[in-house]
């Protein structure tokens, strides 16, 4: 089993200590999003995880506890979100040189190849012209060249939800392209994007992506990578696509233990946080993230 930790929340960052509280006891509940009612127990003993993925914008609170899981024995890596984007956009999240701070401590005590760096989403926007993400791509890639051999890239997908909250920035200026793949020097960015990547040692490749950006040298990637998993730990985990994924996503089945608005770093073209009010629900002892779900 992959225990992926979290699509829908920063563990790392937030609820480190819970989550090595439920590493100790051997198990977690997770309530359905959709159905809080239905609430599915998921082991987190050693014997029954092949390997947890972490998603995070800041790994430090967890990082001092991580010689406890070597200890256990279970294998892991991480998805490391660095965008860099002005505060509108990312108003709480770590500073890009926090950030990039967090990812050569990371990189130090794991090794470069279990940290992916995600650059995701790629948003043009009135603040983040194309121009701006082959300046600001380039340099964190200059910034992370030894710490990483992977970078993840993918445009921002238009939710409702998150389309509601972009625009109510107009307010202020801001304006966004939503199909940007459309538009005069799209294909420059991504190219030149490519070109910074590989002079910097990392690998391109693409999460989730309707627009195929093969033919400007991004290869389809996938975030629960089972060929990953099999360079990095010599295991064989499932092959089997997630079927509760999008069309486009080629990650494999794996069980999430976050939960969906519990995530405080306020991105405001988040899919998974509207306001983070239920961040206040936490419980370190709890079995479940939030609340007191039993299971």
């Amino acid at each position: 089993m992959i225990v992926s930790a979290s699509r829908r929340t920063d563990i790392p960052a937030f609820y480190a200590d819970w989550f090595m509280n439920r590493v100790q006891v051997g198990y977690c509940c997770v309530p359905n999003p959709f159905n809080p009612s239905q609430v599915m127990r998921v082991s987190l003993k050693p014997q029954d995880v092949d390997v947890i993925v972490f998603w995070t914008r800041n790994p430090l609170p967890l990082v001092n506890r991580l010689a406890e899981l070597d200890a256990l024995g279970y294998r892991y890596y991480f998805l490391f979100t660095l965008t860099g984007y002005p505060r509108i956009l990312e108003p709480r999240a770590p500073s890009p040189e926090e950030a990039i701070h967090a990812f050569h401590v990371l990189a130090q005590a794991v090794g470069a190849e279990r940290v992916i760096w995600r650059y995701d989403p790629i948003i043009v926007s009135s603040l983040t012209p194309f121009e701006y993400h082959t300046t600001n791509f380039e340099r964190l890639c200059a910034a992370l060249e030894g710490s990483t051999r992977r970078v993840i890239i993918s445009l921002m997908d238009d939710y409702k939800s998150v389309a509601v909250r972009l625009n109510r920035l107009r307010a202020q200026g801001f304006s966004y392209t939503a199909h940007p793949e459309t538009e005069r020097g799209f294909s420059e960015m991504i190219r030149s994007m490519v070109t910074s990547a590989r002079n910097h040692g990392i690998e391109p490749v693409s999460c989730a992506e309707e627009v195929d950006l093969t033919a400007l040298g991004v290869n389809l990637g996938k975030c629960i990578d089972d060929e990953l998993i099999g360079r990095l730990f010599g295991i064989e985990v499932t092959h089997q696509k997630d079927p509760g994924q999008r069309d486009t996503c080629r990650c494999v089945i794996s069980k999430d233990i976050g939960v969906y608005d519990t995530c405080q770093h306020g991105c405001v073209y988040c899919y998974a946080t509207s306001s983070g009010a239920k961040a206040f629900e936490h419980d370190p002892s709890s079995p479940s993230l939030i609340g007191h779900y039993e299971c």
